[in-house]
């Protein structure tokens, strides 16, 4: 494949997990990877897993609720490679599991901190580039939780509610410079994460995991979970060629759990 040849990727949370799929699958299509995160380990172990199916890469150690990381992630991929095509927002916390009154004014800001204005912060720091350039892509990784309110999690929501918003106002602001942005909202996706996240859920409800794991299912039209692979997949059609006519747009990656 190489409908992303020579195009230079940053996937912030690169380290694992969805953002380690979309590497993957961006540099299978041909582009050069930087991996932007904030542990160490993971990044490394990404960044190897890219060069052994022949992709430059490299990482980038990054808070991305730091504004100073954040543009010197932008700085450090110049230097690196020249330019910058792709940017894909998915680094984020899951925050915590609590009813509003029993959260701190701490959880709640850390969780909007890196998930919602990360993703500003790391979008301001790469479009004077993309605009120097007239090209770019930017690709915000939302939730279903974006779609539909999420009890006992409220940060989370609030945030990724918001990078629906953010996506269509960069939209619209860069589209007549050649720079597109696009979203996608996973819903539970198979893997270690979720299962963390169920665990939460039961434990903050008092109720057995099992539970909630059949709820989570229940509203799946696939009765399943998607997977990492089936969003990088939508990933990779957002930033190549075939999507060019589409900007400001959300599709949700979930197995038919919400459909709208």
């Amino acid at each position: 494949m190489s409908q992303l040849k020579d195009q230079v990727a940053i996937v912030t949370g690169g380290g694992y997990g969805i953002g380690k799929e979309i590497a993957l699958a961006y540099a299978r299509a041909g582009a050069k990877l930087v991996i932007a995160a904030r542990s160490e380990k993971p990044m490394q172990e990404t960044v190897e897993a890219l060069k052994k199916i022949g992709a430059p890469a490299i990482h980038i150690q990054t808070d991305v609720s730091k504004e100073a990381d954040c543009a010197r992630m932008a700085a450090e991929t110049v230097k690196a490679f020249g330019r910058i095509d792709i940017l894909v927002n998915n680094a984020g916390i899951a925050g915590p599991t609590k009813r509003i009154t029993d959260m701190s004014l701490a959880e709640w800001q850390e969780t909007l901190d890196i998930d919602l204005t990360g993703t500003w912060l790391a979008t301001r720091a790469v479009l004077p580039t993309m605009d120097r350039q007239r090209s770019g892509n930017i690709l915000n990784i939302s939730s279903g939780a974006g779609r539909r309110g999420y009890p006992m999690r409220s940060p989370y929501a609030a945030s990724k509610w918001g990078m629906i918003g953010l996506t269509q106002t960069t939209a619209g602001e860069w589209g007549s410079r050649g720079i597109r942005c696009n979203c996608i909202c996973p819903g539970p996706i198979a893997g270690d994460r979720i299962e963390r996240v169920m665990r939460a859920r039961a434990e903050a409800l008092k109720v057995p995991y099992e539970q909630v794991r059949a709820n989570f299912l229940s509203q799946a039209a696939l009765n399943r979970m998607a997977t990492e692979e089936e969003c990088a997949r939508v990933a990779l059609f957002l930033v190549g060629d075939a999507s060019a006519g589409m900007t400001g747009q959300t599709l949700n990656v979930d197995a038919g759990s919400i459909m709208n």
